[in-house]
């Protein structure tokens, strides 16, 4: 499963994103290191495709593919050498597929801020620079124990100087510059700085209501990273709503969607996911795969043993099911319009998996 941790300095309001995230409880207190162990939350993703092809199928259930958050207590800086609750968070970290930080950008008077002052570009040098001495300490203790001169170990030791120099520039490692044969050694060492970041600033509902933008200093510091802007307030006020007070409270923003949403949207592209289907009226299901992946190693999600006897499969895209769905009355016709008019493709081995493919796969 998916997983993002939730960072940032203390008091810029992780708990509270999370507590809307996952409508859990969780202590949100004005002070750091409220959450001393990481809380742990699964939620759906949202897909309205899922609803449509139920509809259509009278699917007795739903279930959509699913995310898990981690809310990670607050890194201060020195966390690195153990300040804080330091080396707890950063193993915390290391575990998770993606990092959503969140930078402080609301004013609040009655939240204190660990540097006395809102200042988002710089909160996000701290936290990286943190990330990054980390690192560090993990490229250097590589190198002490590497030694030789074979192939194998002279590839080590270039990537690993490499490496060095780059987190030494304060480049995150998922930006220097591999060969493609050094890029094993990276993900063996699990390194902080290698994974997908999401940079979150969370702003405060007059200024989501008053279309906040970034300035230049924090528009460079994000550079080309994904990035979802939001106000963890709001969120958790949408997530304590109905569905039509939802809506309600999204048109009074101008908003098409929650901010959350897009996160979760930021996080499959940052991570090169897609999502493709199934439906029956057993259940609609959602699957997630990554982009570029044959059908029959997608279809392990479905089940382990679809990869190895896969023969072919039947796909067809969401939009031309539910078109074919709509020209009858009854349900169960849709694959069979569907295959009438050629808009099912039976597909083998080398086929690549889509986003929004709805999938019947033969063993």
């Amino acid at each position: 499963m998916l997983s993002i941790g939730i960072v940032g300095l203390p008091n810029v309001g992780k708990s509270t994103l999370f507590k809307a995230l996952t409508k859990k409880q969780v202590d949100i207190q004005n002070y750091p290191f409220t959450t001393i162990d990481p809380n742990v939350g699964v939620v759906g993703v949202p897909d309205k495709r899922l609803e449509l092809l139920a509809r259509m199928s009278h699917s007795a259930k739903i279930v959509p593919t699913a995310i898990e958050f981690i809310d990670i207590a607050g890194l201060v800086k020195g966390a690195a050498q153990g300040e804080g609750l330091g080396n707890k968070f950063l193993a915390n970290i290391r575990e998770v597929d993606a990092i959503a930080e969140i930078v402080r950008v609301f004013e609040d008077e009655k939240i204190t801020h660990v540097h006395k002052r809102i200042d988002p570009a710089n909160d996000i040098e701290v936290i990286n620079t943190e990330l990054i001495l980390a690192d560090l300490e993990t490229v250097n203790k590589r190198l002490e124990k590497t030694k030789g001169n074979d192939e194998k170990t002279k590839i080590e030791l270039n990537a690993l100087n490499k490496l060095k120099l780059g987190l030494q520039s304060g480049i995150l490692a998922v930006d220097i510059n591999l060969d493609k044969k050094e890029l094993p050694l990276v993900k063996e060492l699990n390194l902080l700085t290698n994974k997908k970041f999401i940079y979150v600033p969370n702003i405060s509902e007059k200024q989501l209501k008053n279309d906040w933008q970034f300035n230049v200093e924090l528009k460079k510091t994000i550079g080309s990273n994904e990035f979802t802007v939001l106000s963890s307030t709001f969120e958790l006020l949408l997530s304590e709503s109905t569905p039509e007070e939802q809506k309600n409270y999204l048109d009074d923003m101008g908003l098409k969607e929650s901010g959350l949403d897009n996160l979760i949207k930021k996080a499959y592209s940052a991570l090169d996911l897609i999502t493709f289907l199934t439906t029956g009226e057993d259940e609609t299901r959602a699957w997630t795969a990554r982009a570029g992946s044959p059908i029959p190693q997608a279809a392990r999600a479905i089940h382990t043993d679809f990869e190895q006897k896969f023969i072919r499969a039947e796909v067809i895209n969401w939009q031309e099911l539910l078109a074919a769905g709509s020209r009858s009355t009854d349900s169960g016709q849709a694959w069979g319009n569907a295959r009438q008019t050629g808009k099912i493709h039976t597909v083998g081995k080398d086929y690549i998996i889509q986003d929004g493919d709805v999938i019947e796969i033969k063993i």
